[in-house]
């Protein structure tokens, strides 16, 4: 699954000419909290909702409407954007996406093509709903977990079993813990899966959790 699979086309973008009046306008009207600036179609920085706070006067302000619409007409996205803004492109993975988020601590940002043409918002949003997909949450999927070592074979070994048992695997996720131990999570259908977990033992793997997580829980 790749950015472009799951941003937002077609993005409400600004230019750094406009004013900060326009700017808090597109974002109430269109109910989102960033806008990506654009200059001759090319991305040159970012304004959210936070930087219109910081420019805008506070409660306590004896400012009347008028002065404080009047004021902030005046000012420029220019001044108060980020220009350091982060992207990512139309196809990266979706986990970049994600890790790019993560370690910025931010909750969305600009996709942009080679030539940096800005063709989309991907948002935290976005990626929590990829991985209820990824994971067939929507459906309700059987969710089993199996610690294990770090050594070579593991996976084929343990995808043989469910194999050899009859069972389609629809995800199969690696976890790294301490001391060298993995969680092995595998999502799938697993009707009378007796049978199944008794293979696992029987191939020295140890079951630290079963059950069924999605639609089938919130019936």
């Amino acid at each position: 699954m790749f950015v472009a699979d799951r941003m937002t086309r077609n993005p409400i973008s600004i230019k750094p000419e406009d004013k900060v009046d326009a700017a808090a306008a597109l974002l109430k009207e269109h109910k989102i909290r960033r806008l990506p600036v654009v200059e001759n179609g090319k991305l040159v920085g970012i304004v959210t909702d936070k930087d219109l706070m910081r420019v805008s006067p506070s409660a306590a302000t004896t400012l009347s409407r008028y002065e404080i619409n009047s004021l902030l007409a005046k000012i420029s996205i220019r001044e108060i954007m980020s220009d350091k803004v982060i992207s990512v492109n139309e196809n990266a993975p979706i986990e970049e996406a994600a890790l790019l988020m993560s370690m910025n601590k931010i909750g969305g940002v600009p996709v942009v093509t080679d030539v940096g043409t800005v063709v989309g918002v991907i948002t935290e949003t976005d990626i929590f709903n990829a991985l209820v997909e990824i994971m067939g949450l929507s459906e309700g999927k059987d969710r089993i977990t199996i610690e294990v070592d770090n050594k070579v074979g593991v996976v084929k070994d343990i995808a043989g079993i469910f194999a050899d048992a009859g069972f389609n695997i629809d995800s199969f996720v690696t976890c790294k813990k301490d001391m060298g131990k993995y969680d092995i999570i595998v999502r799938g259908d697993f009707m009378n899966e007796g049978d199944l977990l008794k293979e696992l033992e029987n191939h020295g793997y140890h079951v630290t959790h079963l059950g069924r997580i999605g639609k089938t829980e919130q019936n």
